[in-house]
């Protein structure tokens, strides 16, 4: 099976990291890939020392994007694939259809016009797809591939004796991380790590000095070690305003870290509330100081977010899992 995927993603986000940790596995699995991505040097490195090399293209203006739909246009044709696969809606502008079958992937409720030289979707929730079929777009043509959260041992890193909190995202407002620095305010036994870069780097360091954060709230900015930190961590926090699926969740299941998170489209689908996760209402800063306090000050409630979540995760989000929904639906629409 020959693959062809294309991101040209930002430097850091979600879906970027699904990208990565897909190509990866799908690598791992066996499967010829040529990948292409806009140009990002990390990026780059990071898929190179899994064992993939990738080619930068100058993903841009509209002169720059005229040379680089040429170049992927002879890259495509002198591959050959069996399925060209595009990363998120800017990839799937480029696609242009040929003797492959096009999938373009959603990380979220996008608009269907940058997919219209796609022959199939893949979406990572049901309400995305249920989302795309609602816009228009064939039914038998819409479909489910879900993201997974490697596994494994993360390293304990370095920290003081307070619980310690973990968020992970891009420094945006969508993130909701000014409501989590707010609900930190009122909790003053623990310490939070947020680890992610963005536009509101500048306004979050201005928040937690004024309300005088600065010994317990470190910025951290984007980690690829992110098993380390989940491994270090007591408790996840995911308090986002606005998240279409939400990989976070999957790997806290992932590293048996307890999990609270807001109630927005994709973890509000995805958790269990009790069971797996606390689900508490978006932008309410007391609600999630409560679950915080009730989190940490019940070890049997601990236990049971743990436990369920890691079930969860062992049945729907392993690399195993994943990988093989992945090679079933290729095999299933090229021989279609």
């Amino acid at each position: 099976m020959r693959v062809l995927q294309v991101m040209a993603g930002a430097p850091h986000g979600g879906a970027e990291t699904c990208f990565v940790d897909t190509v990866l596995a799908l690598h791992r699995a066996g499967f010829e890939q040529k990948v292409v991505i806009r140009r990002d040097a990390a990026r780059t490195a990071l898929l190179r020392s899994g064992g993939v090399e990738a080619i930068e293209l100058p993903f841009g203006a509209y002169w720059i994007d005229l040379k680089t739909r040429s170049s992927l246009r002879r890259i495509t044709d002198s591959f050959k694939p069996d399925i060209a696969m595009a990363w998120m809606k800017r990839a799937a502008s480029f696609l242009r259809r040929g003797d492959h079958v096009g999938v373009g992937w959603l990380g979220g409720f996008y608009d269907l016009k940058y997919y219209r030289h796609c022959d199939h979707l893949a979406a990572m929730s049901p309400d995305m797809r249920d989302h795309v079929v609602r816009e228009g777009w064939p039914a038998e043509r819409a479909h489910i591939l879900r993201a997974y959260a490697p596994g494994g041992e993360g390293r304990r890193l370095a920290r003081d004796d307070r619980p310690l909190l973990l968020a992970l995202g891009r420094l945006h407002e969508a993130k909701a991380f000014d409501v989590l620095i707010d609900a930190v305010a009122a909790v003053p036994e623990v310490q939070l790590w947020i680890a992610g870069e963005g536009e509101l780097r500048g306004a979050l360091e201005g928040q937690i000095a004024r309300l005088g954060l600065g010994d317990r709230v470190r910025l951290l900015g984007w980690r690829n070690d992110r098993l380390d930190l989940l491994a270090t961590a007591d408790l996840c926090v995911f308090p986002s305003r606005y998240e279409p699926f939400g990989i976070v969740s999957i790997e806290a299941w992932a590293a048996g870290v307890p999990l609270v998170a807001t109630r927005s489209a994709g973890p509000g689908a995805l958790i269990e509330d009790g069971s797996d996760g606390l689900l508490v209402p978006i932008d309410d800063a007391p609600a999630l100081t409560a679950a915080i306090r009730r989190v940490l000050g019940d070890a049997v409630l601990k236990a049971r977010l743990v436990a369920n979540g890691r079930r969860r995760y062992e049945a729907e989000f392993t690399e195993a899992a994943v990988v093989a929904s992945y090679k079933a639906l290729f095999e299933r629409i090229v021989r279609r």
